[in-house]
């Protein structure tokens, strides 16, 4: 039996709640009503989701599994409704997304020059948000960095640039001309990617200037982030042997959108 999306949905908020009364009021709806809905969704499934008590309910096994699913299937469904509603208005629009310090001003001009019927807008995307906002169809596609979740994902590589290292100002080897990853043995390093337990996540590049000015950290950046940010209590020094930094585009795999690619053959060029 086909999963029905209204149940998968009322399934969330009961499993977000762990309170089928909490979660009723949430939807909206009566609670006799979500604990119809929610058997009728065990039945199809032919599997219980929660165990019931008096305060509450917890998840089983199988509803812990199909909240990991749930959570895509529904935004799946969500960008697939609003890309038929843009496809049903005709193609009039185009939203590209862009991390920090990623210049898309030429690729959207020379798109623009050549498809002046076209509203390009550009709308700046964060490492934690950066691969949802393309399959939610937020943006249609985007300038990203990696690491990257690849899943759903087409990407095109478009260049590498080198990364410099972000210090405080007053940091033993500011004003060094040049830096070798052995210079920095020792340091503390930001961990925005994998923070510990208690640690503040890091989104932005305003966040990480508060973190190393403050002295909390250090951390690699994109050398185009160090031409475009700047601060006097921040300093940036190249290092030689980091890593390069990847720049690539990318776009939901499965859309089919005459826009998306020329868009793409623009900013192969465009630079």
């Amino acid at each position: 039996m086909d999963l029905d999306l209204r149940k998968v949905r009322y399934f969330v908020a009961v499993a977000e709640q762990l309170h089928f009364g909490r979660a009723a009021e949430r939807l909206h709806i009566a609670q006799p009503v979500l604990s119809r809905q929610i058997r009728a969704l065990e039945k199809d499934l032919g599997a219980a989701l929660f165990e019931r008590d008096s305060h509450g309910a917890t998840l089983t096994a199988a509803g812990r599994q199909l909240l990991d699913d749930a959570r895509n299937l529904l935004a799946s469904a969500d960008a697939a409704r609003r890309r038929v509603r843009r496809a049903a208005r005709g193609p009039r629009r185009l939203v590209v997304g862009f991390r920090a310090g990623i210049v898309v001003t030429h690729a959207v001009r020379a798109f623009g020059a050549a498809h002046p019927d076209v509203d390009v807008q550009a709308r700046r995307v964060e490492w934690d948000d950066q691969e949802r906002l393309i399959l939610d169809g937020s943006v249609d596609l985007a300038y990203l960095r990696r690491p990257i979740d690849e899943r759903g994902l087409k990407l095109l590589p478009l260049y590498t640039e080198t990364r410099v290292a972000m210090l405080p100002a007053d940091h033993r080897l500011a004003g060094k001309p040049e830096l070798a990853s052995a210079d920095l043995a020792g340091e503390t390093w930001l961990r925005y990617l994998d923070p510990r337990p208690h640690d503040l996540p890091i989104r932005t590049i305003e966040e990480k200037f508060e973190r190393v000015a403050g002295g909390l950290g250090i951390t690699l950046v994109p050398r185009s982030v160090a031409e475009q940010y700047s601060r006097p209590d921040i300093t940036y020094v190249p290092v030689r042997d980091a890593e390069p930094d990847q720049v690539i585009l990318a776009w939901e795999a499965s859309r089919r959108s005459p826009l998306i690619t020329a868009f793409a053959e623009v900013a192969q060029t465009a630079g």
